[in-house]
C-alpha cells in the first residue's frame, strides 16, 4: 500500500504538469484512460524494482513537462545507478533529444549530472554492501548478466516485436489505438513520444522481455491516447468526428470490460492462497500438537506468502495495536510450523513428518486429500449477459497424513 500510494503520488505530480501543458480536458482524459488499464495499477503495488524506477520516471516525466530539464535527467539517472540499470535505454533517448534541440548543453549536463550519478553510485554500493556482505553494485552486476554475458534468455526468450504486438496492446487497451492516432493530430506530443518508442525498440533487441521492463513508458502513451481522445470531443459534432467520438466510447466501454474482467480473473489466480486460509479455518486453534504444513513450489508461486502463515483470527480484533501485539504472541505459540522445502519427490512425502500438504498433486501416497481449491483457467464467451464467463478448474489441493487420524474427526469437504 505504501509503494502504491508513492507511485500513484508520483503520477500525480505528473498529472499536474500535463495539465499545465495541455489543458484540463487532456488531463481528465489522461485519469480516464488510467483508471481502466488493469495492468498499470496492478503493478503499482508489487514491490518490484521497475515499480521501484516508475516512481522516479514519473517524476522525470513531470519535471521534463515543467522544464526542469536536468532535474529531469538526474531523476533518471538515479532510477539507472540504483533500482533499474536498463533504464539507461530511456535515459539516453531523452538525454539526446535534449541535447539536439539545445535545451541542455553537454558542458551543464556534465557539471549538473556527474555528481549526481557519483553520490548515487556510492550510495547503492555502500547499502547494498552492508545488506550482502560483500562489495557489491547490484545494477552493475544485473547489467552485466543480461547485456555482457547476454545471459537473461535463460528465463524465456520472445519474438523482437512483442512489446508492440502483445504488452503493450494488452496494458493500454483502448489507449493504444489512440496512441498512434494522437502522434498525427497534435505535433506536441512527438518529441515525448518519440524517446519513449526509442526505449522500447532498444529493449527489444533483448531476448528475454516481460511486461514490467517497459511498464514505465505507460504514462507517456496514456498522454499521447488522452490528446487524441481530446481532440475527437472537441470535434464531436462534425460528421467524420462524430463517427470517431462513438468508436471511441466504444474503446473506453471495452478497456473498462476488459479492466473487470483481468480482476476478477486475478482475484482467483491465488487458489493456494484460498487454501491456507480454509485449512486455517477449519482447525486447531485449541490443539497444543505441533502440526507441519508443506507448501510446493507451485503453491508458493499461486498466493502463499509469509503474511498467510497464522492461524490467528484477525476479524476479532478492533484496535490495531492490540491487534498486532496479538497477532505476534499467537505466531510464536501457533501450533502451525511451515516448510517450503523444495525438490522432494512424491514417494518421499510419506516418509516425512509432514501433517498436511498443499500442493498441485491430487494423489500422494500416505495422505488422503481434503478439500480442492479451483483457480483461474482461461475465458469462455457465452451468449447473454454478461458474454464473459472466467472457467475455473482444480489447481491446488491440500492433503492431510493418514497416519493421523485425529484430522479426520474434522468436517473436511473432501475431494470428488
Amino acid at each position: 500500500m505504501a509503494l502504491g500510494c508513492i507511485i500513484l503520488y508520483t503520477l500525480r505530480f505528473f498529472r499536474h504538469q500535463i495539465r499545465n501543458k495541455f489543458g484540463h480536458q487532456v488531463e481528465a482524459f489522461f485519469v480516464i484512460l488510467t483508471a481502466t488499464q488493469f495492468h498499470f495499477l496492478f503493478y503499482c503495488t508489487r514491490p518490484l524494482p521497475n515499480i521501484l524506477a516508475l516512481g522516479l520516471v514519473n517524476l522525470a516525466y513531470g519535471y521534463w513537462f515543467r522544464g526542469r530539464f536536468y532535474a529531469a535527467l538526474n531523476s533518471l539517472i538515479f532510477t539507472t545507478t540504483v533500482f533499474r540499470c536498463d533504464m539507461l535505454l530511456l535515459l539516453c533517448p531523452i538525454g539526446l533529444q535534449l541535447l539536439l534541440t539545445k535545451k541542455v548543453s553537454v558542458w551543464g549536463a556534465l557539471k549538473h549530472c556527474t555528481g549526481m550519478a557519483l553520490f548515487c553510485i556510492g550510495l547503492t554500493i555502500l547499502v547494498d554492501s552492508i545488506m550482502w556482505k560483500r562489495l557489491l553494485w547490484p545494477e552493475f552486476e544485473v547489467f552485466w548478466f543480461n547485456s555482457v554475458l547476454n545471459k537473461s534468455s535463460e528465463w524465456g526468450t520472445h519474438a523482437f516485436h512483442w512489446y508492440f504486438t502483445s504488452a503493450l496492446p494488452r496494458s493500454l487497451l483502448a489507449a493504444f489505438p489512440l496512441s498512434l492516432f494522437g502522434l498525427f493530430v497534435d505535433r506536441r506530443v512527438r518529441s515525448f513520444t518519440f524517446p519513449v518508442l526509442a526505449f522500447i525498440l532498444l529493449y527489444s533487441k533483448l531476448p528475454h522481455k516481460e511486461l514490467r521492463f517497459i511498464i514505465s513508458s505507460v504514462p507517456i502513451f496514456n498522454l499521447s491516447a488522452s490528446i487524441a481522445s481530446n481532440r475527437i470531443y472537441n470535434n464531436k459534432k462534425k460528421m467524420v468526428w462524430n463517427l470517431l467520438f462513438l468508436i471511441l466510447l466504444g474503446l473506453l466501454l471495452m478497456s473498462l470490460a476488459g479492466t473487470v474482467t483481468s480482476f476478477m480473473a486475478s482475484y482467483w489466480n491465488y487458489p493456494s492462497g484460498h487454501a491456507l486460509k480454509k485449512l486455517h479455518g477449519i482447525g486447531f486453534h485449541n490443539d497444543t500438537d505441533e502440526r507441519w504444513v508443506h507448501i510446493d513450489t507451485f503453491s508458493a508461486m499461486n498466493g502463499i506468502s509469509r503474511f498467510c502463515e497464522s492461524d490467528f483470527p484477525w476479524r476479532q480484533v478492533v484496535e490495531a495495536l492490540i491487534m498486532l501485539l496479538k497477532y505476534v504472541i499467537c505466531f510464536l505459540k501457533s501450533s502451525m510450523r511451515y516448510s517450503k522445502e523444495e525438490q522432494i519427490s512424491l514417494q518421499e512425502f510419506q516418509q516425512r513428518n509432514f501433517t498436511f500438504l498443499i500442493n498441485e498433486h491430487p494423489v500422494i501416497n500416505g495422505f488422503k486429500c481434503l478439500f480442492i481449491e479451483d483457480g483461474f483457467s482461461r475465458v469462455r464467451l457465452k451468449p447473454g449477459f454478461p458474454p464473459i464467463f472466467l472457467v475455473k478448474e482444480p489447481k491446488v489441493y491440500a492433503h492431510g497424513n493418514l497416519e493421523n487420524q485425529n484430522l479426520f474427526s474434522q468436517n473436511w469437504p473432501g475431494c470428488p
